[in-house]
């Protein structure tokens, strides 16, 4: 496996606030190109697309609109992650995700499909960045 992924996260649905929990919710989708460079070498005759690039994806979809008002938000860790199907050369995903806030972090919880059905659940927590005296 070589190279990084190439595919960007389009939105689909803008962020929109539920008012009683104070979660927000947003909506992307990401092409999945026959050309990603991890499919060099995962696997020559069967290409699927990496976990870790389905991570990825869902990384540059909530980095994409964090919650309004949050300032700077760091990735402090990813709490955990289920995979449920293969994602192949020209799936497109959808990525529904959620922020909570946590206390003082926020957390990015993270539903991805594809035409087949669902491909991964992914939950990441942030950290506000400190601000510098």
């Amino acid at each position: 496996m070589t190279g990084t992924v190439l595919a960007a996260p389009r939105p689909v649905r803008a962020p929109a606030r539920d008012e009683a929990s104070g979660a927000w919710t947003a909506g992307y989708t990401v092409a999945i190109s026959g050309d990603e460079p991890v499919f060099a070498g995962h696997y020559p005759d069967f290409p699927i697309f990496p976990g870790v690039c389905v991570m990825e994806c869902v990384r540059r979809a909530a980095e994409t609109a964090p919650p309004p008002g949050t300032g700077e938000l760091r990735l402090a860790a990813v709490e955990s992650t289920r995979f449920l199907a293969a994602v192949h050369p020209g799936d497109e995903l959808t990525i529904d995700v959620t922020w909570s806030p946590r206390g003082e972090a926020w957390r990015c919880a993270a539903k991805v499909a594809t035409d087949r059905g669902p491909a991964a659940s992914v939950r990441l927590r942030y950290q506000q960045e400190a601000t510098p005296c």
